[in-house]
């Protein structure tokens, strides 16, 4: 729109102030000719030929003509007296450049109009638009035209930014972020216009690429062409042919001008009081015409199926909870991050109220797969033992049924004629008096009775030969017992780990020659008190044999892990208790407890204990 305006007015202090690249255009004596873009529809209608014919427009201060009066910080200013002025035969058709006069006028007048946001922290309202028109003209002419990212533009730029907004509008608390992030957007988007209407359809006439264009005339003419050469480029020829296949897939396009769907939303709240506005109906709303239609096809299609998913759900046909609502049924699931038919910014969390994911501490985590480990090993443990025991009792009754052997063998050897089948019976029967059954079918005989005292004294002597042989035996297995701990041979041949095996000869060949022990310190950190322990060769062959080992080997097992932990920075979290102090031995139950309490009462709560439990040897209840 083209105003031409009789009376002169000066530029210097007010306009120029704001816009020096702007200086070069000289005020003229007679008539100034100015290009304005109006702050927003309604109020170019309301500056248009809908005034006095549409030949004479009165230029007035700043006044909202809606229902919803534009908020202010201060009251005070005065309004500007009102100047004539009339509409050029020669206006041109399209939009110009907006360079917002009013906000600069505001901003001399020191007011600041109050920016109002919505309920999900969206900016609404006519200060919100004329801040967004604002930022826009202050992207275009502050930032350089230059072929980098946003965050390679420098910060004193940025500071010039936010620092000219928050002098025209109250943003609130928190503001800088969306206005810098509102101006990085428009910044690109002014590049991106550049690019799609001044550059690429004249690839082939380069005279009309020589000058930048009449409408942005502030360019300086050296940024100008270094933006040109870049969007000529190989390069962005790759990015633009990717960036461009990525846009058609966007196949439901909305119709919304610079408010948005925040705008959109406190404009059908106002129309439709009362009524509970769902993205669906936003989504829908912002793919219509003017008149309420919806031109492209797609979009009628899902809108359509909208409508009848929204009568199902009036009708209780159709239930939504959550994330799953009319908007995800008719579009399909959402994107993780993303809600559709709300505007940027808003996250799942935020709109649908999700509750907050707890956060797992690294601490949390290791305690929780630890514990979940200690469970698996616990029962690994319980079933090797299991089978352990399964095969002791095998190989027990296997050795008992050789020693009845040996047994019978060396009987029959000591006693003539005799008939091992005698005794089989008092193996699985309680013992009997062998003269009861003779007494009982005797007769009183004297013939027999003699044979019964030849009986007797011959079994006196074989009884007395037993007790001689049980001797003998005891008196070999602890033979048998002590060459067990001194042989070397034995256990270079059995299946161990090599440091075992190292281990045993050096207690046969060092600690059992030189009667000699193994010493250990304990620090005070793995068991609450610092002692030493010993380790017998007896120790070290019960630990080899897999025989039943003592508290001190348990102990000396469980230094070890806690310098494993200790490595693995997670003493914290795992304790252990001394096994000498829950030993059957450590006195009575009571006192038998109250270390283990003593033990738990110097940590801090939260650690995992462990101590070794063996049933019928430890007992604390």
């Amino acid at each position: 729109m083209i105003l031409r305006r009789t009376s002169t007015f000066d530029f210097s202090e007010q306009w120029f102030l704001f816009f020096p690249n702007l200086i070069k255009y000289k005020e003229k004596e007679s008539r100034v000719v100015l290009s304005v873009k109006m702050v927003s529809q309604h109020q170019s209608k309301d500056s248009g030929s809908k005034k006095n014919g549409g030949k004479e427009l009165g230029m007035v201060a700043p006044q909202e003509k809606s229902s919803k009066k534009m908020k202010f910080a201060s009251s005070s200013a005065k309004s500007e007296p009102t100047s004539q002025t009339t509409i050029s035969d020669d206006s041109k058709s399209g939009r110009g450049m907006s360079t917002m006069p009013r906000v600069v006028k505001r901003k001399l007048q020191k007011l600041r109009p109050i920016v109002e946001y919505n309920k999900r922290g969206k900016g609404i309202g006519q200060a919100h638009s004329e801040m967004q028109s604002y930022i826009g003209v202050l992207a275009r002419s502050r930032v350089p035209l230059v072929d980098m990212k946003w965050s390679q533009i420098p910060k004193d730029i940025k500071e010039q930014i936010w620092e000219a907004v928050d002098m025209a509008f109250v943003v609130g608390q928190g503001g800088k972020h969306s206005v810098l992030a509102s101006a990085a957007k428009k910044w690109k988007d002014f590049k991106s216009t550049l690019t799609r209407h001044y550059i690429l359809p004249y690839t082939n006439d380069r005279e009309k690429l020589s000058q930048p264009p009449e409408t942005y005339k502030f360019i300086e003419k050296a940024q100008w062409d270094a933006f040109v050469a870049s969007r000529l480029s190989k390069d962005f020829e790759s990015v633009h042919s990717q960036h461009a296949q990525i846009r058609e897939k966007l196949e439901y396009n909305h119709r919304l001008s610079r408010k948005g769907y925040a705008g959109l939303e406190d404009q059908l709240e106002e129309t439709m009081p009362g009524v509970e506005i769902d993205r669906s109906t936003l989504w829908k709303r912002a793919r219509q015409d003017k008149h309420g239609n919806i031109p492209d096809p797609k979009v009628a299609e899902k809108a359509k199926l909208i409508d009848e998913l929204q009568k199902q759900v009036s009708e209780g046909k159709v239930s939504v909870y959550g994330s799953n609502d009319v908007l995800a049924m008719a579009l399909g699931p959402e994107h993780p991050g993303r809600v559709r038919g709300v505007g940027a910014g808003i996250s799942p969390r935020q709109y649908f109220n999700l509750p907050k994911p707890q956060r797992m501490s690294f601490d949390d985590r290791l305690k929780d797969s630890l514990r979940v480990l200690l469970q698996e090993e616990t029962k690994k443990m319980e079933a090797e033992a299991r089978e352990e025991t399964l095969r002791m009792e095998a190989r027990t009754k296997q050795l008992v049924e050789a020693e009845r052997e040996h047994f019978l063998s060396q009987l029959s050897q000591l006693i003539p004629n005799f008939d091992p089948s005698m005794l089989k019976p008092r193996i699985s029967q309680s013992p009997k008096n062998p003269m009861s059954d003779k007494a009982s079918c005797s007769g009183g005989d004297g013939k027999h009775q003699e044979e019964e005292k030849k009986d007797t004294a011959k079994n006196g002597k074989h009884q007395e030969d037993e007790e001689k042989e049980e001797e003998k035996k005891d008196e070999e297995k602890e033979e048998e017992k002590h060459d067990k701990v001194i042989e070397v041979g034995h256990y270079s041949n059995m299946e161990a780990p090599s440091s075992l095996k190292t281990l045993c000869r050096y207690m046969e060949t060092t600690l059992v020659p030189e009667d000699k022990t193994l010493q250990f310190t304990i620090d005070k950190e793995v068991f609450g008190r610092e002692r030493d322990t010993f380790l017998l060769p007896e120790d070290i062959t019960q630990f080899a044999g897999m025989e039943e080992i003592g508290a001190t080997v348990v102990a000396v097992y469980m230094r070890y892990l806690h310098d494993v932990l200790k490595q693995a920075n997670m003493c914290s979290m795992v304790g252990f208790i001394d096994p000498a102090t829950v030993s059957a031995n450590s006195g009575t139950i009571a006192d038998r407890s109250r270390l283990v309490a003593a033990r738990l009462q110097k940590t801090d709560g939260e650690q995992i204990f462990m101590m070794p439990y063996n049933p019928g040897l430890v007992s604390l209840t």
